[in-house]
């Protein structure tokens, strides 16, 4: 049975022009340039991290400097203040990415003259999205100014020293790709400075990132560093010893699996670390909406740790969709057994932690700030989901630490990882890993299997496991039939790709009559006849729920393997019968996604409308912010509009949902 994919229920409150972007801030069509992408961003940082009020911000503003006009990026006034040059309190310099710092018109020193022509502009920034540079205008006592660097300019009512080492109240979850820019920035900086290889850049930074996440949750802030000890190289080693420090007690005493003793130390020199823990201070990590962090992680890790044995990430709308119609829930085992850096895993595991915590804030007296007790009760209940529901396992050792980082990042659950041959057999898996992952135990399973490299499974005792590792014959009738030798055991073929071998182990985890799958599978699987025999075996022994094909773009430029995603649920042994005799039937939900949000090249494609405009959408989003009066974390709903990506995927989860609830 085919359902229609319905049209996306969209707000449409405007339209932008084809080759524009609307101002965050005014709302304004300007061009869409990459100066304008980095600008962008840092507006909606002002608003949402600095928590400056919009209506005292204003991009293009112009200024008299000498003799001339100019104008500057982005000027934030004084509060209420009207928008003159004498009211500029912070001036804020944006540029493409690759403008140097030290550029003679366009670097920090346009930044230091547009200071010094506002007499009562007190801070400054410059970026061009790979650096950031903040400064502070002190006067001279001559009648002059002189520029300070600092580490970040401050909030709205924040002081310049909790701006330079911010109490946990001061912690800004991020926004838009602003974490994205801070991640990159010190991976460059680690890679350049150090000289260190990018992957060993990678792994330094992976453990700073620990030290920030850790020290977050412990009563006592120690991940900052002073203005001095970064611009001094002897004041930076009193930082590297506080930062070690953090790590040997916060991190190591808890993640001792993931950090060997052979890696308790963190290699970097005092004034690197000094720089990388001044662009991630100011942040709350544990705040920050899941989306941003896992664009920014990802991004650092896919540059760094994309094997060659078939292994590419799952785009994050395909994770989003194929999530969205599992449906996983909090009281059931969940479990990928190709988890990579744990991107599908992760969407998986916030979407039952969402419920919980939707069921754990409808109980409480205020939803949006629970009491010590029933944030203590949260706690428990996402602690006993994470410890007890929440499994991974990966062949690639690199992969699985970095999928335990990705999970501590993202709400933590990474104590159910384990690097093991997931297509082996179990015995031969660690003691931990075979106790907990037992086949025929789990309500869930989401995958996206290595495929599209020229790997395969020769080994007689993995083969030995599986149906589909033996030769297959097809019969007069068209049915397909398992070959057996005169001992009634299975003749196996010389070897098997693996993600054929992975359907199966995916099928085998499951349990009979409830447990399902969402299955990132290529569509040679589906559509060639030479492989009819895997699609009997699956009728065989699931229903298939649905089958999405997705648009050939998804896992470009990397890989050209055009991909479906397929749900399904194991038979039980009465269902198993009833298929072989050809007595079980079912509808099948069924979507072709010509546009999945990018182009061949990568490169996010906006819907349009029939005149060629961008369509925008306003949407509500939920922000996770830190009290400043507690320090505590507090929900708010702000409304956001934005450009609409061209994306099918979302269409296709609502449909099969829409579709699901029409069945009996």
């Amino acid at each position: 049975m085919t359902a229609p994919i319905a049209p996306p229920v969209t707000i449409r409150t405007g339209t932008v022009p084809e080759g524009k972007v609307s101002d965050f801030l005014t709302g304004r069509h300007l061009r869409d340039t990459p100066e304008e992408y980095v600008r962008q961003n840092l507006e909606k940082a002002l608003v949402r991290q600095y928590k400056y009020d919009p209506r005292d911000c204003e991009p293009e503003f112009p200024i008299k400097v000498g003799s001339s006009r100019k104008r500057v990026d982005v000027v934030v006034f004084k509060p209420g203040a009207a928008h003159t040059q004498e009211n500029a309190y912070v001036l804020v310099e944006t540029k493409r990415a690759g403008v140097s710092p030290a550029s003679r018109t366009e670097g920090i020193g346009q930044l230091r003259s547009y200071l010094a022509a506002c007499l009562n502009a007190t801070y400054g920034l410059w970026t061009n999205g790979d650096e950031q540079y903040c400064f502070a205008k002190r006067a001279s006592g001559d009648g002059q100014f002189v520029f300070e660097e600092i580490i970040d300019i401050p909030a709205f009512g924040q002081t310049e020293e909790d701006a330079q080492r911010p109490q946990r109240k001061d912690l800004k979850p991020a926004t838009a790709d602003n974490l994205l820019f801070a991640f990159r920035r010190c991976h460059n900086y680690i890679a350049g400075t150090e000289g260190k290889q990018k992957p060993e850049a990678f792994w330094e930074l992976l453990k700073i990132i620990f030290c920030k996440i850790e020290d977050e949750r412990s009563r006592r802030l120690d991940f900052y560093v002073t203005a001095t000890e970064r611009a001094n190289a002897t004041s930076a080693v009193s930082a590297k010893t506080r930062i070690q420090q953090v790590f040997t007690e916060k991190v190591l005493a808890k993640y001792g699996a993931i950090f060997p003793a052979s890696d308790a130390t963190i290699d970097l020199k005092p004034t690197v670390i000094a720089f990388v823990v001044s662009q991630l201070q100011g942040y709350s990590l544990l705040a920050s909406p899941v989306d941003v962090k896992g664009v920014a992680y990802e991004e650092i890790v896919g540059s760094n740790l994309r094997g060659d044995r078939g292994e590419f990430f799952t785009p994050r709308n395909a994770c989003r969709m194929a999530v969205t119609m599992l449906n996983p829930q909090p009281g059931e085992k969940l479990i990928d057994p190709s988890c990579g850096t744990g991107g599908f895993l992760i969407t998986a595991m916030n979407h039952a932690l969402a419920h919980i915590e939707q069921q754990e804030r409808a109980q409480w007296a205020t939803p949006s700030r629970g009491s010590d007790e029933e944030r203590l009760e949260l706690y428990r209940a996402r602690n006993e989901y994470l410890s007890q529901m929440v499994h991974g396992l990966d062949l690639n050792p690199g992969l699985v630490r970095a999928a335990k980082m990705n999970m501590v990042m993202n709400n933590d659950g990474s104590g159910g990882l384990w690097q093991v041959n997931s297509l082996a057999n179990p015995r031969t898996w660690t003691e931990e890993a075979r106790r907990r992952v037992v086949l025929g135990s789990f309500d869930a399973v989401v995958a996206n299997p290595p495929f599209g490299a020229n790997i395969v499974i020769d080994d007689d005792e993995v083969l030995e496991q599986y149906d589909l590792a033996a030769i297959w014959d097809r019969r007069p009738d068209g049915r397909w039939e398992m070959r057996v030798d005169k001992n009634g055991h299975r003749v196996l073929q010389k070897n098997q790709p693996p993600e054929i071998l992975f359907i199966e182990r995916c099928v085998q985890l499951l349990q009979p009559g409830s447990g399902r799958f969402a299955l990132v599978i290529p569509n040679g699987i589906l559509n060639n006849p030479a492989l009819g025999y895997v699609r009997s075996w699956l009728m065989a022994n699931v229903q298939i729920l649905a089958v999405v094909d997705m648009a050939r773009e998804l896992f470009q430029p990397k890989n050209d393997t055009q991909t479906s995603m397929v749900l399904a649920r194991r038979l039980s042994d009465e269902e198993r019968v009833a298929a072989a005799a050809g007595t079980l039937e079912y509808p099948i939900f069924m979507a072709v996604t010509e546009r999945i949000g990018q182009d061949k090249r990568g490169n996010v494609l906006y819907r349009r409308t029939e005149t060629g405009e961008d369509v925008l959408v306003t949407r509500e989003e939920t922000l996770a912010e830190i009290d400043p009066a507690t320090g505590e974390e507090v929900l708010r709903t702000v409304t956001v509009q934005e450009r609409q990506i061209d994306d099918e995927l979302p269409d296709a989860a609502t449909a099969y949902r829409r579709w699901l609830g029409e069945q009996k």
